[in-house]
């Protein structure tokens, strides 16, 4: 396993060469494919989700401005926030905190802080398994760590009102988000003093604010979160210090493409997340009919478990460094979303059988509830599956191993295997 590692590792290496003036994306989603060693995976990730040129001699003029201009959107926003965003002063006479009219600043302020409330609810108990955001921040932010924005919410006790603003719902079997912590994550009294939630919460504020028509979904901090981690995780100083402005211009554009998700008005929509589903459900049928037809009979619909694996990344299904395997070979893929859906329904072939013998409670519960499992043979499937060699039950008489259709293991599913095992280990750690 060693030796082919250090293979992969070297295959990655020669495409991100320090000589290489130009990176070649083909080149780079092809080594990734399957996954990607920490070592390299926040570059890679910014490379892939299109946020860092290819052409490298571009890249510390390029990342100089970026991050300016974050720094200045946090002065501008938060730190020094304009009229429109802030509290206005209490001597103007025509505006007033009970004041109706829709452009009143202080209605903005009361808006903001509605949104703020649902944020701060979210980001206090995200990704549970590990205790990454419970830690102190190396790098807090010089100026905006002063502007405690979970304080300012409480201190005008807006969180026990904190507005409806997700799809998901108790009500027709819809699963909401399962991966939270049993109890809030602390707060801190030192003005420079930041947790990593902290550094979430405020990047998906300024998200909300400069994208008014998405502003902040539930669940969008369930995507913010792995991005957060892997490039605050960088081993590189310089690079980690300016996670939070990369996070943020990589969760723009990771939203580009699932925004419509998110956006209720879109949900019957050729575009939201409603048409996503039909998709989904319509390639179960074509691939494998009798599955299809089992499900539709006991009465599971696709909203009851693929809204959430398709809406938020499967970040809900696996522990965080699965979701990171997973969204290395997402990230790669020319086609995301297609992707995505080999993956979705490579789980479900995985549990092929027993979804057959089940009904519909136990069916529910298994797709609701996905069990452990080794995320690399997924990922190696779903490659199959989208180049067409992968034969399904209903389809080969082939005989069937751990609810797969039996494959032979070549090298790159041993190795892919291997690398999703190495990887959870060290998360044990």
């Amino acid at each position: 396993m060693g030796e082919k590692y250090k293979e992969r590792l070297l295959q990655l290496e020669k495409v991100l060469l320090l000589n290489n003036a130009e990176i070649d994306l083909g080149d780079l989603r092809l080594c990734c494919s399957f996954g990607v060693p920490d070592s390299l995976r926040p570059l890679c990730w910014r490379l892939l989700l299109g946020y860092l040129p290819v052409e490298r001699q571009q890249w510390p003029a390029y990342l100089r401005k970026q991050r300016e201009i974050y720094n200045s959107l946090i002065e501008d926003v938060i730190v020094h926030p304009d009229q429109s965003s802030a509290a206005p002063d209490h001597k103007i006479a025509e505006d007033h905190p009970l004041n109706l009219n829709p452009n009143s600043q202080w209605n903005n302020y009361f808006k903001d802080n509605e949104i703020l409330a649902q944020i701060d609810k979210d980001v206090r108990r995200l990704c549970p398994e590990i205790d990454f955001f419970q830690r102190i921040t190396s790098y807090p932010h010089r100026s905006a760590a002063k502007v405690n924005l979970s304080r300012r919410i409480r201190q005008e006790n807006l969180y026990s009102e904190v507005p409806p603003s997700n799809h998901f719902s108790a009500g027709n079997f819809i699963a909401s988000p399962t991966k939270t912590a049993s109890k809030e994550y602390s707060n801190v009294v030192d003005e420079n003093v930041e947790y990593h939630w902290q550094v979430v919460e405020r990047v998906l504020f300024m998200y909300s604010k400069l994208n008014p028509g998405v502003k902040y979904v539930q669940g969008m901090n369930e995507i913010m979160g792995p991005l957060y981690y892997v490039f605050a995780s960088d081993a590189d100083s310089e690079w980690a210090e300016a996670a939070e402005a990369d996070t943020y211009y990589c969760f723009q554009l990771l939203m580009s493409e699932i925004k419509d998700n998110f956006i209720k008005t879109l949900d019957t929509s050729n575009c939201g997340i409603e048409s996503l589903l039909v998709e989904f459900y319509e390639i179960l049928k074509n691939c494998d009919p009798e599955l299809y037809n089992h499900l539709v009979d006991v009465g599971i619909k696709p909203q009851f478990y693929a809204f959430r694996w398709l809406s938020l990344l499967l970040s809900q299904e696996f522990s965080l460094p699965d979701v990171i395997n997973i969204w290395d070979s997402l990230f790669s893929s020319p086609d995301r979303l297609r992707f995505l859906h080999w993956i979705c329904l490579a789980m479900m072939e995985k549990v092929r059988v027993p979804l057959l013998e089940g009904d519909f409670t136990s069916c529910l519960e298994m797709l609701q509830n996905y069990h452990e499992t080794d995320v690399g043979e997924l990922i190696v499937v779903a490659h199959k599956m989208n180049e067409g060699c992968y034969c399904f039950k209903n389809l080969c008489k082939d005989s069937i191993k751990n609810g797969f259709t039996k494959l032979e293991l070549n090298p790159t599913v041993k190795i892919t295997s291997a690398f999703s095992n190495v990887l959870k280990t060290l998360s044990k750690k």
